[in-house]
């Protein structure tokens, strides 16, 4: 299995980090590195954004579930 065949089963932290490698490396890695990163990036910052929004979501939905309901002003 290849590094972007697992990224789905990576955990939050373990996608986040190995992001933050990819970008360092796309910068400051030799030919071999830089080309590996460059392959890596874009599954890696789809793959985070989607987890972060996915958190955002879930957060609304909590956010939402605990409000309690407005009361209505009794017409007069």
């Amino acid at each position: 299995m290849t590094l972007l065949e697992r990224i789905p089963t990576l955990s939050d932290d373990e996608v986040v980090n190995l992001l933050a490698n990819a970008r360092r490396l796309s910068d400051q890695g030799d030919e071999k590195q830089q080309a590996a990163a460059a392959e890596l990036l874009p599954k890696l910052e789809e793959e985070a954004e989607q987890r972060r929004q996915a958190r955002l979501d879930r957060a609304k939905a909590k956010r939402a579930a605990s409000r309690k309901p407005r009361k209505v002003a009794a017409a007069a």
